[in-house]
């Protein structure tokens, strides 16, 4: 297999594998994890050079953060190659509801230590507000941000799923580095507005999701194939009704990539990493097999041409349902 690329995410430096690795599932939303296959998983993701780690203290909630804090405890020595993202500003209780937003600059500076101390590490190289507090100017809690990389505490800032005007006023206050958002051959709603943000004021985009929470893999085919507590049979793409429909782009997605001679999971994320240079994926998976299949994906390479017939072929128009419920939707693009 080629070695994992690098490539820079905004204008400030920030240089990351151009495959990362999304922890979320490690810890929630997924079903049924384990501590020892995650560690795996992670060891796995560092030989094949996948070293831009994906986490939020919302993940568990903030169990992710401290499952990646005893791995680094084990293992001290990854913590020196790993470029380690994480993100605060959604509220979940105990139980794992959800509270609201808080973009509050005294709670930026508490969720950070937070997080710094369940991680084990001294500062986080990326820092994302992960949804935009309606209730707080951003130019407060960007503030807050920046005040964290005066500290030492942080060396990159992020916003994720934030809207143009929003990415556009953050700016003015300090470099945001990363938009981080949904984005794969079936989620392309960005392609209108916010990406040409993202270029007009040099902010790279970190694709979470690029494989359609798993479903453009190929491996899900009807509603029993998710485990009992798995978020995805509450999300509208994965309706009985919708998933039947959506089954459709993945036999394309599966046709495309028996042609070109790959995996169905390496089409999606090299078509995502062809649109720019300063675009990264972060697809979640707690299997170090697919850690090695995603990583390949970087050495995957098609004309232009074939490039764009694939997404003419797999028309976002297509797809069925929204990409979450009503509810989070309207926490999008603020």
């Amino acid at each position: 297999m080629k070695s994992m690329q690098t490539r820079l995410l905004g204008e400030q430096g920030l240089a990351v594998s151009g495959v990362g690795l999304g922890c979320m599932g490690m810890s929630d939303f997924y079903g049924s994890y384990d501590q020892g296959n995650s560690f795996a998983t992670l060891e796995q993701a560092i030989s094949c050079g996948v070293t831009f780690w994906d986490t939020s203290d919302i993940y568990g909630p903030k169990t992710n953060e401290a499952l990646l804090g005893r791995y680094f405890a084990k293992h001290v020595s990854a913590r020196s190659n790993i470029t380690l993202a994480t993100k605060f500003g959604i509220l979940r209780d105990n139980n794992g509801n959800f509270l609201g937003f808080n973009g509050r600059p005294e709670y930026v500076k508490q969720a950070c230590d937070e997080s710094l101390q369940r991680l084990g590490v001294d500062y986080i190289d990326l820092y994302y507000q992960h949804r935009m507090d309606p209730n707080v100017p951003i130019e407060d809690t960007v503030g807050a941000m920046a005040d964290l990389v005066k500290a030492g505490k942080v060396r990159y800032l992020g916003l994720s799923e934030a809207g143009v005007d929003s990415l556009t006023r953050a700016c003015k206050v300090h470099p945001i580095s990363a938009l981080q958002s949904e984005y794969s051959l079936w989620s392309r709603d960005i392609e209108s507005d916010i990406l040409p943000a993202c270029k007009r004021l040099g902010v790279g985009l970190v694709a979470y999701s690029p494989l359609g929470r798993g479903f453009l893999t190929g491996a899900y085919t009807k509603r029993q194939d998710f485990e009992e507590g798995d978020w995805r049979l509450n999300n509208p793409r994965f309706t009985e009704q919708n998933l039947a429909a959506n089954l459709a782009l993945v036999a394309e997605i599966k046709a495309i990539a028996h042609d070109v001679s790959c995996t169905p999971a390496q089409l999606a994320l090299a078509w995502v990493l062809h649109q720019s240079q300063n675009y990264v994926c972060i697809p979640g998976t707690r299997s170090p097999k697919r850690v090695t299949e995603n990583a390949g994906a970087m050495a995957f390479t098609l004309t232009d041409c074939q490039w764009k017939e694939i997404a003419e072929r797999i028309d976002q128009h297509k797809v069925h349902g929204l990409r979450y419920p009503p509810e989070a939707m309207s926490a999008l693009g603020r």
